[in-house]
């Protein structure tokens, strides 16, 4: 049940990098969450007040609190577990999408703030962004995923400038696609996977008119197209990729009961990543107009949209981290953290780790170029503090790589 706690002023809730899994609701008082930037390690504050939750974010996202609640004056607060919140909320569809819209613009601005980084400030043109994103595709040999992207393209924007360039570019991919289609034969024959028990909620007759197949290699969704629609993954893989520098970059493996696309349900912005079909793949497409409808017969969904929600903001943010680290080394060094974090050690002991890392993979993850991060890794190798093979990486000490990252982050803030 649900708990009132008084808390006198001056108090603390909890701390940041607490692992605390209660939600509050402030009854009476108020509450003051303190946090640091991470771009600029400043302090970043919130005023909680009566009738607001807090804590909602960690909670739902199995991560540790990213702020500390401070008690500002004589306070009354009402903690739940998560379960509890769902018991109590999930039928409420309108705090579930005020939640929804606030954690989606959270997520937006920490996207925005990476990307910025990234491309060092650089505003991208839609059309020659999706432009960029076929030609990604073509030069990588995935001509099938390339095809998918021109049509979009040339739907979008028939009177473009650049439609003759597309065209080009479709006829070319789609001449080479056909030479190579008994490949992609081969790749269809293979198992999807099968739906979870906890999506036996979606395979309902009421559902069948959302349903969609896509073969391997489509693309679902283009990076910078508008978004109307967001899917839900019945069976089958969708790979999460990003154009960057004219390179595409593998961001996530997305499997059965995940949703994607779903930031365009909430706000009107272009997408901000592709999705493709790796095998085939059988989706609920649901766009803005029936989603309020239909989370309001299922509040379920709204729910699993929620925790994906605040999931992705803390892996965002944690990201993020990493790429504000100006020194190289040290940003590196906080990529074999961030995966550290992700697969905890059996023994906490054991200073060694064995990541399934390769060298453009930490140039994806720390924003580098490829060439750099070698450089950087060669001088780890020579200091013995990492060795390097061809599909993995061990570090020797994963408290060596801690300290280097701690120290760079002091200088910082000092």
């Amino acid at each position: 049940m649900p708990k009132a706690t008084p808390f006198t002023k001056g108090s603390i809730i909890y701390f940041s990098g607490d692992k605390d899994e209660r939600i509050f609701i402030l009854q009476k008082g108020m509450i003051l969450l303190t946090s640091a930037d991470i771009e600029t390690g400043n302090p970043v504050t919130e005023h909680i007040r009566e009738g607001e939750f807090f804590g909602v974010k960690s909670a739902l996202g199995h991560s540790p609190r990213e702020e500390t609640a401070t008690v500002l004056t004589d306070s009354i607060t009402i903690s739940m577990t998560v379960a509890e919140f769902e018991k109590l909320f999930s039928s409420n569809k309108q705090i579930i999408m005020k939640m929804l819209r606030v954690f989606s613009n959270q997520l937006r601005a920490v996207h925005k703030k990476s990307e910025s980084i990234l491309s060092s400030g650089k505003e991208v043109n839609v059309q020659n962004g999706m432009l960029a994103v076929a030609q990604s595709f073509y030069d990588e040999e995935q001509y099938r995923s390339c095809c998918d992207v021109c049509l979009k393209f040339l739907k979008l924007y028939a009177t473009s400038a650049a439609k003759d360039q597309v065209v080009r570019l479709y006829a070319d991919a789609k001449l080479r696609m056909d030479k190579m289609q008994h490949r992609v034969n081969r790749i269809e024959e293979t198992t999807t996977a099968d739906m979870s028990g906890a999506m036996k909620q979606f395979s309902l007759p009421a559902f069948a008119r959302f349903a969609k197949t896509f073969e391997p290699g489509s693309v679902i969704i283009s990076e910078y197209e508008p978004g109307q629609t967001f899917y839900l993954i019945q069976s089958g893989s969708v790979q999460l990729v990003k154009c960057a520098n004219g390179s595409r970059k593998n961001l996530d493996i997305l499997r059965p009961g995940e949703f994607f696309g779903e930031m365009a349900i909430l706000e009107n912005s272009p997408r901000s990543a592709t999705c493709v079909a790796i095998d085939t793949v059988e989706v609920l497409e649901f766009n803005k107009e029936n989603f309020e409808v239909l989370i309001t017969g299922n509040p379920q969904i709204a729910l699993i949209l929620l925790k994906l929600f605040c999931k992705r903001i803390y892996d965002q943010k944690r990201r993020l981290r990493i790429l504000v680290i100006s020194d190289l080394s040290a940003r590196i060094a906080d990529v074999f953290l961030m995966f550290d974090e992700m697969t905890p050690p059996v023994n906490p002991n054991d200073k060694v780790r064995r990541f399934s890392l390769t060298i453009p993979d930490i140039s994806h993850w720390a924003g580098l170029p490829l060439e750099a991060v070698r450089d950087e890794v060669n001088k780890l190798v020579e200091k013995r503090k990492i060795e390097v093979f061809d599909n993995y990486i061990i570090v020797n000490n994963i408290v060596d790589m801690k300290r280097l990252v701690d120290s760079r982050r002091t200088q910082r803030a000092s």
